[in-house]
């Protein structure tokens, strides 16, 4: 009875381990999952955004002499 005990408290030991190391794992990646989104919000926003036409120029012609 003794060694069930003992394998029963390992094994839900390991199983929250490899649980905790799984989850550190997923946490370490949403910093970089942020900016890539980030990063892809500007350069959507950057394709839809509409070129303005060039800028006339207000000046008269050159008079002739």
């Amino acid at each position: 009875m003794d060694g069930t005990v003992i394998i029963i408290v390992l094994a839900i030991a390991g199983v929250a381990s490899v649980l905790l190391f799984a989850l550190k794992g997923l946490l370490d990646q949403i910093p970089d999952v942020i900016a890539s989104a980030a990063r892809a919000r500007e350069a959507w926003a950057g394709f839809r955004r509409v070129p303005l036409p060039p800028a006339q120029e207000d000046r008269e012609p050159p008079a002739e002499e």
